[in-house]
């Protein structure tokens, strides 16, 4: 089980401070949480934070199984200079016993309108090759995504699944994200089968995003027991996020405390 480092961002953002002021007060609260393991992404790994970001890794002895870098797949340009990323920032990461990379492929812009067919087909032949270049320096590839792919009956998300290699594109599903995007987690949870080596897990009352992973719109007492049932251990990556009008009423702390309980008591785990 991992803590996803998204939330120490919009932390950030409401205190009003850059995202090094905090680095010290933010890694200390998911330590005091009860987390050991955490999924950062490359805003932590920028010239101005990232020896901070390293020296505070060593110091506390966190363990980091993933590490998100997202990046357009779509143009040919793009790919490679996501590429360029995902390997750098992999290895800066592996000291810390990362072995799988996370890439959600960024949308195009409102104006530009979805992917084109030949666009999905070059985003397709592009995330095989990353994944065989990451691959053959010992990394897994896990493909995320937001509401974006699963619009048009999840064309982007079911183009990914049905046109990249299982031995090299593996899947992170983001239950939540599922759920905002009209679909029951439990279903596409069941079409992805073993190719989903991940999950991100937050929760929602009627879609407002819950200020701690807790009871709500998801049922995850049936995910955890289909997952039992099919023999399947994807990394559990407990993801917290506010909305502007999502009820906080408890210091992040505490939420990523509790959050971490409710995971380890649903799918029987330990942090």
């Amino acid at each position: 089980m991992s803590v996803e480092a998204y939330i120490f961002q919009q932390y950030a953002a409401r205190q009003k401070k850059r995202l090094d002021e905090v680095l010290d007060e933010v890694f200390h609260m998911a330590r005091w949480a009860g987390f050991h393991d955490i999924e950062l992404n490359q805003l932590f790994f920028t010239p101005d934070v990232r020896e901070r970001t390293l020296a505070l890794l060593r110091a506390k002895k966190w363990k980091m199984p993933s590490v998100y870098v997202g990046g357009a797949m779509h143009t040919k340009e793009a790919a490679l200079a996501t590429t360029v990323t995902a390997l750098k920032t992999a290895m800066l990461c592996r000291p810390f016993g990362c072995a799988s990379v996370v890439n959600n492929p960024s949308p195009k812009s409102a104006a530009e309108g979805p992917k084109t067919d030949e666009e999905l087909d070059a985003q397709a032949a592009a995330l095989n090759k990353l994944g065989r270049f990451l691959g053959r320096s010992g990394f897994e590839l896990r493909v995320h995504h937001h509401t974006p792919e699963l619009a048009d009956n999840a064309r982007e998300w079911r183009h990914i699944l049905h046109n990249t290699d299982p031995e090299n594109v593996c899947l992170c599903l983001d239950l939540d994200w599922v759920h905002q995007g009209g679909f029951k987690p439990l279903d596409l949870l069941r079409e992805a089968g073993s190719r989903v080596r991940e999950i991100h897990v937050r929760n929602s009352k009627d879609k407002l995003w819950l200020e701690a992973l807790e009871d709500g719109d998801i049922d995850y007492r049936e995910i955890a027991a289909y997952l039992k049932r099919e023999r399947l251990r994807p990394l559990v990556v407990v993801e917290l996020a506010y909305r502007d009008n999502t009820a906080v009423s408890r210091p992040l702390a505490e939420d990523l405390r509790m959050s971490r309980k409710y995971a380890e008591r649903i799918f029987g785990l330990r942090a």
